[in-house]
């Protein structure tokens, strides 16, 4: 079947063997150990039309974004096996996936989190528990192309 023409779910013809249509879904990696709180924010993702992978510890998350390569990282900081404050420092410092957009999320929020958060690489800070449309706003805002940052792999 050379040069078939096949349909996507949202009914936009695309090419076999043919680079990804322009207006593919984007990819969220959704990072929680919470098992309702990780399946509750993937479903509503995929609903609105995200394509989501998820990961349950930071360890997990940093694995999943180097071979993945998500458009966009929701990172809980609460995590077993490696927490997402140092997941999100390896994220960043890594040359692969340092320019993936980091959205923290914790239910603990203290004095000093959102700084934290943030001087570790996060690029946003979101307080759980947040209304699932609220955070699908933060996320299509980051996702913007003057907000995102170019995936050069170079400085």
């Amino acid at each position: 079947m050379k040069n078939a023409v096949m349909t996507s779910p949202e009914g936009e013809p695309t090419s076999s063997g043919g680079p990804a249509p322009v207006n593919a879904k984007k990819r969220v990696l959704v990072v929680d150990d919470f098992d309702d709180a990780r399946e509750m924010y993937a479903e509503y993702l995929e609903f609105c039309g995200f394509e989501v992978d998820t990961a349950r510890n930071g360890l997990e998350a940093v694995e999943k974004a180097q071979e993945g390569e998500p458009d966009i990282i929701l990172m809980d900081l609460s995590l077993p096996v490696m927490d997402g404050w140092e997941a999100t420092r390896r994220i960043k410092q890594d040359t692969r996936t340092r320019d993936i957009p980091v959205m923290a999320l914790t239910g603990h929020v203290l004095a000093g989190n959102a700084e934290h958060a943030l001087s570790v690489g996060a690029d946003e800070f979101v307080a759980k528990p947040c209304l699932p449309q609220d955070l699908e706003n933060k996320i299509r805002n980051m996702l913007k192309p003057s907000k995102a940052k170019p995936r050069s792999g170079q400085e």
